[in-house]
């Protein structure tokens, strides 16, 4: 069974390529391999490799840099995962594709539904809710799942970022009113490895296709996890310079950036959890696995 992997050189992909590896032929794509942004290159690519699934990793993450970048933004986030279903459809294979918490606006004072209105506030939430909306009437036979804070061993992300800063500097200023769930790639990675899996044992009608929110259990904000990642670093005997006791709360509003971030990112996985019968673990059990495996 070929499944075509995008977005392969990511910390997601990374991950994905350990899951996927026991259920079939897993044809692992990165951007040089297949350029998402490229429609026409990419419907030739995978016609070659004849998918019975794709997972579709890739995505312009960079959330500052596509307010001044929309057109690549909207050609990899909102366009490709169209042409993606298109293709998989074409061979009667399903589509797993991940997107996120950008999508709301983050003024719930509760954790977000499936079914809550949408209303990104970013050219990146904008164009992954698209991409959504653009996979979903292009194949019906899709899963969808929305995350938060991702974070891996591999490639750049807030925990890396901290550590390398408190290496640097004697104390650092981290926003403490933006809250969320630090989801760790390779539990996303093992959930989808999960959902295909059931596919493959049961078929179509066990498949439970749709939007599923899936993060970490728990939530904190950025300077709380900024804490615990250099706790958690001093106690492995990582040399820095600041430690969690140097790390100072400040606003969304001390901090300025190009796009707006949603001040709530929590997301409901209770449907994830009832639909597929899994439990998902504090986010302090992923991140603390990532946090040994790059001390």
């Amino acid at each position: 069974m070929n499944i075509v992997l995008t977005g392969a050189e990511g910390q997601l992909g990374f991950e994905l390529q350990r899951a996927l590896a026991p259920l079939g032929d897993v044809r692992a794509l990165d951007r040089a391999a297949c350029d998402l942004a490229d429609a026409d290159g990419l419907r030739e690519r995978l016609r070659a490799l004849e998918p019975a699934i794709i997972v579709n990793a890739a995505a312009y993450t960079a959330v500052d840099r596509a307010e001044s970048d929309e057109s690549a933004a909207t050609a990899v986030n909102a366009l490709a995962p169209g042409v993606i279903g298109e293709i998989a459809a074409a061979y009667g294979a399903p589509v797993l594709h991940f997107s996120t918490d950008y999508v709301f606006d983050g003024r719930l004072d509760r954790p977000y539904r499936e079914t809550d209105a949408v209303e990104p506030q970013s050219v990146y939430g904008r164009t992954k809710l698209d991409g959504e909306r653009s996979l979903a009437a292009a194949n019906p036979r899709h899963w969808v799942l929305r995350t938060s804070w991702v974070v891996g061993a591999r490639g750049g992300n807030f925990a890396r970022t901290m550590l390398r800063l408190a290496a640097e500097r004697e104390s650092l200023r981290v926003v403490a009113d933006q809250i969320g769930a630090p989801t760790s790639a390779a539990l996303l990675a093992d959930l989808g490895a999960h959902l295909l899996r059931q596919w493959q044992c049961r078929g179509d009608e066990g498949a439970a296709w749709g939007l599923y929110h899936a993060t970490a259990s728990g939530h904190t904000s950025w300077f709380e996890y900024a804490r615990f990642v250099l706790a958690q670093a001093r106690a492995a005997g990582r040399p820095l310079k600041a430690g969690p006791d140097d790390v100072h709360p400040i606003t969304t509003a001390q901090y300025p950036t190009p796009a707006r971030r949603p001040a709530n990112s929590r997301l409901d996985c209770s449907r994830f959890e009832r639909t597929f019968g899994l439990r998902l673990p504090p986010w302090q059990e992923g991140v603390g696995h990532v946090l040994r495996q790059i001390l």
